[in-house]
Formats: structure tokens, C-alpha cells, sequence
């Protein structure tokens, strides 16, 4: 019987409670009978994300390949449609799939992350197709080149949706709703100018999207070190809409090395002029996806807290990078 991560099992009880438990019981099983219908077998200990488990495995042919269950939730169902329209472009292929069981056996990349390259003493993230990963350079370099290799995955994810993929246009009202709704009732730093080009984007930008495939998360984390192309994607929501609403996720997930820099509002526009470059993108579009995730972060802090049990000091540290991101980026470069 495969052994679950206790650190999963901890923190998928404490987020999901009960439904959590009942299906961590079940999970053993499931892994199981999976492993015996797609013909594999272990090759290495599980691994965890925040809802799921990733199992190493090995085909019945000899390759490589993860089995990866998530909990069962809303935002994991388009995870699937996702890689089958990219097929490997861009992101890992997709070899099967159980829709009910939330379940995908998928090609196996690297445990190293663009974010683990990006990290000072690491190495940098090169750019090129046939980037090795050695990099070099110093901190700038490094932050343009984790920019530079999301941009170019970003390019190469956006193709058309398909049918059935939720619509990001059909979330605008709720933004501006919640928006509305969080900076009358909350108390927070962020400036009038600030909350007003949220809204303004969400107005001018977030009604009116294209049917482009978006991965709906696409941060450092989340782009693998593989073997078939230098980077993969993994964990997309699979969204229709605005490629250059990605730009924004990126930004969040350098919010502890952004804080580091000397000029904050020129390493954020660094940084998002690095990314729209590689992913062929408006730079002042990037820009207002940004500042709109900015406040919605500095309002979603505020009400909710940050996940993963990071503590005091990083829900500090967090919000006051979102309230400063979320001004500096209201003001045109």
C-alpha cells in the first residue's frame, strides 16, 4: 500500500476537514487501481503539491511517467483539458486521464523549478531553446532570465480554447463586485488611484478577452526543468482569455525577491517588460493584469490571510509588497 506524505495529510485535513479525511482513506486505494490499470509501477517516493500527490512511475515500455490524484475541487477540473489542446507544447504531455478520480498519469520532468533557478547561488534560468540551465550572471540577470523563459512558455501555451474551458470575461463582475466589496468593508493601505485602476482594468480589459488558452497560474514554481524541452508547464486551471493575465502571477510569486531591490517600481516594470518582450505581449496590458492582481492580493491578504502556513512575518511582508506593487504599477512607466 503506497505510504501518503504525513505533511499532505496534515494540511489537506486541516483546509478540507472532513470531506479532506474521507478521501485521503480512499486515496491509498485509488492510487492502487490506477496503477494497475495504466500498466505501472512505483519508481520513486510520492511527492506533494497543495491538493494533490504525484506518484514517480514507470510504463509497462519501459518510460517514465508521474501519476498525479488531486483532491476533488473546481478549480482542478480543466487541469486535463489543458494539456491535451497543448499536447506537449510548451508543458508536459498527457498520457491518460480519470476525469472522476481527478486523476492524470502525465510525462515525467525534473523536480527542479524556473524559481529554484532563479534564486541567488543557484544559477540562472538561460533563455535560449537550447538553454543548459548554467546561466551566471548576477541578480538582475538572473531576474530577467526567470522573466524571459515564463514569457516564452506563456507564448507558447496561447493557442485557441477550446469549448467547455471556463471564460475569464465571465468573472469581471465578480472582480469588480468583491473589489468593491473588500475596499469599502476592509482596512488597507492601498491608495484610491491604486483600487481605481483595478477596476478600470477589470472594466476595460477583464469584459471583453480573447478565446486564447490561458494556464491561469503560471509562476516559476510551476515550470520544470525537463529533458524533452529545456522547460515544461505543470498545473495549469486552464482558462479562456487574456494571455497577458499571467503576467500578474508571475509577479506575486517574486514578491520576496522584488522586496530585495534597491528601485522597486523599476525592477517591477523590469520584470514585466521582461516577460511581455518573450511572450510577444503588450507591455502596458501585462502592466494592468499586474496591478489588477496586485490589489486583489492586498485585499485577499487582508480578509483571508496567505495559505501554506508562512506566518506572521510573511503575511506582513506579503500584503505590504502587494499595497507598494499595487500603487507603483497604477503609475504609467
Amino acid at each position: 500500500m503506497i505510504e501518503l506524505p504525513e505533511a499532505f495529510v496534515r494540511t489537506t485535513v486541516d483546509r478540507e476537514g472532513e470531506p479532506g479525511a474521507t478521501w485521503l482513506a480512499q486515496l491509498p486505494g485509488i492510487l492502487e487501481e490506477l496503477l494497475e490499470r495504466w500498466s505501472c509501477v512505483p519508481d520513486g517516493g510520492v511527492l506533494h503539491g497543495d491538493v494533490g500527490v504525484i506518484v514517480p512511475v514507470r510504463r509497462r515500455d519501459g518510460t517514465t511517467a508521474v501519476l498525479k490524484v488531486s483532491f476533488p475541487h473546481p478549480g482542478n477540473v480543466h487541469e486535463p483539458d489543458a494539456f491535451a489542446v497543448w499536447g506537449g507544447r510548451g508543458a508536459v504531455l498527457l498520457y491518460e486521464r480519470d476525469d472522476d478520480r481527478f486523476a492524470m498519469l502525465l510525462e515525467r520532468a525534473r523536480t527542479s523549478t524556473l524559481a529554484e533557478a532563479g534564486e541567488p547561488g543557484l544559477g540562472g534560468a538561460g533563455t535560449g531553446p537550447g538553454d543548459d540551465g548554467s546561466g551566471g550572471g548576477g541578480r538582475h540577470a538572473q531576474d530577467d532570465r526567470v522573466a524571459c523563459v515564463a514569457g516564452r512558455i506563456n507564448h507558447r501555451l496561447a493557442v485557441p480554447a477550446p469549448p467547455g474551458l471556463p471564460r475569464l470575461r465571465e468573472r469581471a463582475d465578480a472582480w469588480e463586485e468583491q473589489l468593491l466589496r473588500d475596499a469599502e468593508e476592509l482596512a488597507h493601505g492601498l491608495s484610491r488611484q491604486a483600487v481605481d485602476a483595478a477596476l478600470a482594468t477589470v472594466s476595460e480589459l477583464g469584459r471583453v478577452q480573447p478565446d486564447t488558452l490561458v494556464h491561469g497560474d503560471l509562476h516559476p514554481g510551476n515550470i520544470l526543468r525537463a529533458d524533452r524541452e529545456p522547460w515544461l508547464a505543470v498545473d495549469p486551471k486552464g482558462y479562456a482569455g487574456d494571455p497577458a493575465y499571467d503576467g500578474g502571477t508571475l509577479l506575486k510569486s517574486r514578491a520576496l525577491v522584488l522586496l530585495e531591490a534597491d528601485n522597486l517600481r523599476k525592477a517591477l516594470h523590469r520584470t514585466l517588460d521582461v516577460f511581455a518582450e518573450a511572450a510577444g505581449l503588450d507591455r502596458e496590458r501585462v502592466r494592468r493584469w499586474a496591478q489588477f492582481h496586485a490589489v486583489d492580493t492586498a485585499l485577499w491578504a487582508r480578509r483571508h490571510g496567505f495559505r501554506m502556513g508562512r506566518g506572521e512575518s510573511w503575511l506582513e511582508r506579503g500584503t505590504a509588497f502587494a499595497d507598494r506593487a499595487a500603487g507603483l504599477l497604477a503609475e504609467r512607466s
